[in-house]
């Protein structure tokens, strides 16, 4: 790779295309647009207009909405924990490196599915009540961040 080899990326650059300027430019009279027409002429309709008739996207009906403030929760069953060693600390952090969690999103919460052997400290944004109850059975502690 040398200075004299660079280039712009594929698809990057825009040629400075004129239409409209003539038949010499190749594309002058109609400047691409046919003959006549309402979409040969200024004004013509926006996309998705239907000359009137109710577009589409009126005729469809509603349904449901979204809620702004809902947040997305990662759930973790307490049997995906027993590959942590005993006496370990677990965080988020630390199930992103164990695989167990790939994207946290807005939180992660502990469920009480399976069966714990090991006394972990864990720390999460939430817990099940019987996740919380496991946890600390053993001798570990469930804390909230």
């Amino acid at each position: 790779m040398e200075l004299s080899n660079l280039r712009p990326a594929e698809g990057s650059k825009h040629s400075k295309f004129r239409r409209g300027r003539g038949h010499g430019s190749g594309n002058g009279k109609t400047a691409g647009k046919g003959h006549k027409g309402q979409k040969a002429r200024s004004g013509a309709p926006r996309i998705g207009f239907e000359g009137g008739q109710m577009p589409l996207y009126r005729r469809i009906p509603k349904r449901g909405f979204t809620n702004r403030n809902t947040k997305e929760i990662v759930t973790v069953n307490l049997d995906k924990l027993e590959r942590f060693e005993d006496g370990a600390t677990v965080d988020v952090s630390a199930l992103i490196e164990a695989g167990i969690v790939k994207n946290p999103r807005d939180g992660v919460k502990i469920l009480g599915n399976g069966e714990l052997t090991k006394k972990l400290n864990v720390k999460v944004n939430a817990y099940s009540a019987s996740a919380k109850e496991k946890i600390e059975a053993l001798g570990g502690t469930a804390e909230v961040m």
